[in-house]
This record gives C-alpha cells, structure tokens and sequence, in this order.
C-alpha cells in the first residue's frame, strides 16, 4: 500500500520531468497524508499535460458521502478494472501522481519502524494514478480527487510490506495518461512491480509518525 509519500523536486525540474507546459510554485511536502491536496498530472481532451491540485483519497461519482473517500487512498491493480469504485475511473480518467519518495512501516516486535523509500538516482518519478470528480448532492460543490495504485512488492519491498505504489517508467507516461487508450489488458500490464535494482531504502526516525510533522526532519535516519 501507499499511505504517506514526498515530493520534494524544484518545479523546474518537475516541469521538464513530467512534460508541463507551465507548473505554479509550490512548497515542497515531506509528509503527505490521505485527505489532503495532492498534485497530479493528467490529460483532458488535448494532447497538453496539466498539473492540477485534487484530494488525496477516491470519492466515486455515485458516493452520496465524501467519507468514502477516506477508505479509497489505494486501488488494487489487480482488481482496479472491476471495481465499481474504480472501473470507470481506470477506463477514462488516469494520471500520473509525481513523487520523490515514499514512506512505509516495517513490523517489528513491539511496534513499527518506518522507513523511506526513494529511487537510487534521487529523481523524482510518478505512481500510477486514477482521479475522479464527485458534486456534493447537498450543496453543488464539486471535489476532484485520486488515488494511488498498488500492486505485489518487489524483492526490496517485500522487507517491509507484500503491497507497493505501481511506479511507472517515463515510457509508459503517454499511453497511461491518454484518454483514448481503452485496452484493459495493455493497460493493466502497466501495473506491475517496479524494478528493486533502481530502488533503495533506509530506516527513519518515528517524526514521521505524526502526519501534522513537515519538513526535512522527517527524513532523517533512525538512530542505530
């Protein structure tokens, strides 16, 4: 699974990394929680990229209650295309969810130890996403949100937790975020495990615990 993640990059570099056309400033975030605004990177109905602002958490169109949301922060790949919750949303509205790292908590005796994850060349990549858009039926207000694809660990992963972000190469970009692209099969080949040579990851300290602790604090390594 994916509960909390980084995005940390320049936005010049996110704007060459991800294709943009423009990319507003933005302060970095060490500490993304469900709930909160996100960044994601999707195509309407023109070939241009767009960056935009959404909810982190799935609220299907159908919801009669945003809460649900809170529950759909991740969509399993292998059921992703079946999923009422998810289907039409795999079928028409994709997107790529950039990121730098990701935290996760490997089981211990007597508690948890979080750990960063992150690519060995420090660059910033995408998780395959989904994002939705959902009116409040009780005052017309429209919330747009997403959520973060998984899929079976890696062998790195597999130390910490059987479930991973699906990370997508940049090859795959175009064909994940075009609209058109309605091949199920393809497109859940897509969501597979990504590569544990190009991925590393170390032990940090509890700051993190708290989704309300911000900054480079929470990336420092636990003490030995």
């Amino acid at each position: 699974m994916c509960g909390r993640y980084v995005i940390k990059s320049p936005a010049a570099k996110l704007k060459v990394r991800f294709q943009l056309d423009d990319l507003p400033l933005f302060e970095p975030r060490y500490n993304i929680a469900p709930t909160q605004p996100v960044p994601i990177v999707r195509r309407l109905d023109e070939p241009r990229r767009a960056w935009t602002p959404v909810r982190w958490g799935l609220i299907p169109s159908w919801a009669k209650d945003a809460k649900i949301g809170n529950k759909l922060i991740n969509a399993r790949g292998e059921t992703v295309a079946e999923k009422p919750s998810f289907r039409s949303a795999f079928r028409k509205r994709r997107c790529l969810i950039p990121a730098d790292g990701f935290y996760e908590w490997k089981k211990l005796d007597g508690g948890k130890l979080p750990h960063f994850i992150h690519l060995r060349d420090e660059e910033p990549f995408a998780f395959a996403g989904l994002w939705e858009h959902w009116t409040n039926p009780e005052d017309g207000e429209v919330i747009e949100s997403c959520t973060i694809v998984t899929t079976e660990a890696n062998a790195l992963m597999r130390t910490l937790h059987d479930r991973m972000p699906v990370i997508l190469p940049p090859a795959d970009y175009d064909r994940w975020l075009d609209p058109a692209t309605q091949d199920v099969e393809g497109l859940k080949a897509l969501l597979r495990p990504y590569s544990s040579e190009e991925m590393t990851a170390y032990p940090i300290s509890a700051y993190v615990n708290n989704p309300r602790h911000e900054g480079v604090k929470c990336l420092e390594a636990a003490e030995a």
